[in-house]
């Protein structure tokens, strides 16, 4: 028998592999598809069988890749969508892999036609039940992407799922969600990193609201959303670009690097005190363990990209980015920033400070305007006095909230977000920038102590 979670870390996306005997079916198969083909090809199995649970938004999903890869037969949920691509799936559809049994359960919610599907074990007991974006460790589905003014109808149809389908299935059936911690998809996903619908029943706090109308009022609120997620919902549609195997962009020297950026946008994965110290100037910085995090909210989709790593291995930040939907990485700069200096090329820098730095600064009362890109439940937990608040996300469209006659001191939770902000800032025209190093735990300033 196999059964198996693939994560795709920074998304936070879940995805499945389940078989028995020599056949394997793939729940919610993401775009670089090479690990389901190499776990079912391990068991000795093929897979037979793409089950989707609706149409996804942060990411694009790898259902037309892995079928052109396998001869798999490809169900999508949403049936009231125009797909290009399989075949809708019907509630009650069931689905066999050896002695393991598939059943659809129409779970509408996240989207009107989502579904869950209900493992049955060789016993035909049921065993785990893959619920997508209906029920999270800890949360609900978001029930807002159709619009605030069909929020509480979606809400509505979310409860009567939860409550009426998947609750009833009973308190050891183990819960397989679409999504982990730290994903877009929820607002407080909790790290349980497994979960039994016993213990939603009873941890969950959305669960709570057991009362229908007290559901909805909890549950139907708008949360942000990167631009990303308009093209993803479209290629869900029609089927993105086939990509054979995973592209490699071109190493590029210097000159052929600084030729290539004038049309592009130069994305520097390296960590934040490198990106600092020295950077390719106009550059983007996103340190690569945050690229799924925070690319979809920065990165145009209309422009191509360069890279600017710490190795000369371009693979991961290269997968993390087509997972997104961005293809167009024409090259990365090969020998990094040693070869930029090395062939007399300028660079930019950006000024780092200690936290405490900034703390003696204020305690000997000299003047810091104080930018803080934290979220507004970071900022509400333990906030700067006279810091002037903008979250990260927002801040391309609130420049000019931001002097420039002055130092604009960065603060965030670490360094990493407020490193993204400066670097944003930088290209946009600011000049005088410093960067918090440390964030809230080195915070010991006496005239401006944080308001807990």
């Amino acid at each position: 028998m196999l059964f198996e979670r693939v994560e795709s870390k920074g998304l936070a996306h879940y995805s499945y592999v389940v078989g028995d005997g020599t056949e394997a079916i793939v729940i919610d198969p993401r775009r670089d598809c090479d690990v389901y083909v190499q776990i079912a090809t391990r068991a000795g199995m093929r897979i037979a069988h793409l089950l989707e649970t609706h149409r996804n938004e942060d990411y694009i999903v790898g259902s037309g890749e892995l079928a052109a890869r396998t001869g798999a037969q490809t169900w999508h949920a949403d049936v009231q969508l125009d797909y290009q691509y399989g075949q809708p799936v019907q509630d009650g559809q069931t689905w066999r892999a050896g002695r393991l049994k598939l059943q659809a359960i129409h779970s509408p919610g996240h989207t009107p036609g989502s579904m869950s599907y209900l493992l049955h074990d060789p016993d035909s007991a049921p065993w785990v039940v893959f619920t997508g974006d209906a029920l999270f460790a800890g949360d609900v589905g978001r029930v807002d992407f159709l619009g605030m003014d069909r929020a509480p109808e979606m809400a509505g149809l979310l409860y009567d799922t939860i409550f009426h389908k998947l609750l009833p299935l009973g308190d050891g059936v183990i819960v397989c969600p679409a999504h982990g911690s730290g994903s877009a998809c929820g607002g407080a996903i909790a790290e349980r990193v497994w979960t039994t619908i016993g213990l939603e029943r009873q941890l969950n706090p959305k669960l709570q609201f057991t009362d229908r109308d007290a559901f909805i009022a909890n549950t139907a609120k708008k949360l942000e959303y990167p631009p990303y997620f308009e093209q993803v919902e479209e290629w869900n549609l029609r089927g993105a670009p086939r990509l054979g195997t995973l592209p490699v962009p071109t190493p590029l020297s210097p000159q052929a690097f600084a030729e290539k950026a004038q049309g592009a946008i130069v994305l520097d994965t390296r960590s934040e005190l490198s990106f600092g110290a020295a950077h390719v100037p106009g550059a983007l910085s996103i340190p690569l363990g945050r690229l799924p995090t925070f690319a979809g909210w920065f990165l145009p989709q209309d422009r191509p990209i360069l890279l600017v790593n710490e190795t000369d291995d371009p693979t991961e930040a290269t997968r993390y980015l087509i997972r997104l939907g961005y293809d167009d990485v024409v090259g990365c700069l090969s020998g990094g920033m040693w070869a930029w200096h090395t062939a007399g090329r300028e660079s930019s820098s950006i000024r780092m400070i200690t936290v405490q730095e900034l703390c003696r600064h204020l305690d000997a009362h000299e003047d810091a305007w104080i930018l803080d890109v934290r979220s507004d439940a970071e900022v509400e937990a333990a906030q700067i006095p006279d810091a002037q608040h903008i979250h990260l996300t927002q801040l391309p469209p609130r420049l000019d909230e931001v002097p420039k006659d002055r130092t604009v001191t960065i603060f965030c939770g670490s360094d990493v977000r407020a490193t993204i902000a400066a670097s944003l800032l930088q290209r946009a025209g600011w000049t005088d920038l410093a960067v918090v190093l440390g964030g809230l735990a080195g915070w010991s300033s006496t005239t401006c102590p944080l308001e807990l």
